[in-house]
């Protein structure tokens, strides 16, 4: 019998507002009214996840995170143009692996997340 259950991602950073815009775009969800603050703002009802929140942190973001967010997306090309739009920025090219291929990217604060499509098609 598990000791928890699991309620949301928080994502550490300067700006709750925005991010959670940025996230809100790229996964969609809903704005908790109650949550919307400074400091904290969570989305509820995002796709695969549920809550995604962010909280307002003093430092900042230093190294590589320990745990990043994986998306499937049908077109990497397309994502990356769509997420780029939106304040991301890509790292590094696109990675082939025997089951998938993935763009690493950053968030607009630098966060990391990986847009992941099907194996390589064959030509």
């Amino acid at each position: 019998m598990p000791i928890a259950r699991f309620i949301a991602i928080v994502i550490d950073c300067h700006d709750p507002a925005v991010l959670a815009m940025f996230w809100q775009e790229m996964l969609g969800g809903s704005v908790e009214p109650r949550t919307q603050s400074p400091e904290w703002v969570a989305l509820n009802d995002v796709p695969g996840v549920g809550i995604l929140a962010f909280q307002r942190v003093p430092e900042s973001k230093t190294l590589k995170n320990r745990l990043h967010i994986d998306v499937d997306v049908t077109d990497i090309a397309s994502s990356v143009e769509a997420a780029v739009a939106l304040g991301a920025k890509t790292v590094g090219g696109v990675v082939e692996e025997p089951t998938n291929r993935f763009q690493v990217m950053h968030d607009p604060e630098g966060n990391e997340l990986c847009f992941v499509t099907g194996p390589p098609t064959v030509s």
